[in-house]
């Protein structure tokens, strides 16, 4: 069983930077793809990007590429989501998840991860 925990979420103004991390414990953290999520209020959650067990493969949602990196240090058991140039409608709970299986963004279907965090609200005020 792994669990995850997200941190570093805040209030921000347009335009500013965050960086969320999400320390995963109960498991062997390089076996598992991580992916980062977040769900607006009122919308769905969606996929923001996910990176491989050994970190060498990424992938992103076309609205948040070139803004957002996804990293991650396999020594820490944590994974990382750098967010720059944000705007109001990034505002959102941000979760991090692990999978058994890398996924791209593109390939991704809804109940493809196997564990999830609780999440970490980002408010960008304008």
């Amino acid at each position: 069983q792994v669990q995850l925990v997200e941190s570093g979420g805040g209030l921000v103004q347009a335009g500013g930077s965050l960086r969320l991390s999400c320390a995963a414990s109960g498991g062997a953290f390089y076996h598992y793809a991580m992916g980062w999520f977040r769900q607006a209020p009122g919308k769905e959650r969606v996929i923001l990007a996910i990176i491989s067990g050994a970190g060498r493969s990424t992938s992103y949602a076309e609205s948040v590429k070139g803004r957002f990196t996804i990293s991650r240090d396999n020594a820490k058991n944590t994974v990382y989501l750098q967010m720059n140039s944000l705007k109001p409608e990034d505002t959102a709970v941000y979760y991090c998840a692990a999978a058994d299986i890398y996924y791209s963004v593109p390939n991704y279907r809804s109940g493809g991860m196997d564990y999830w965090g609780k999440g970490t609200l980002v408010t960008v005020s304008s």
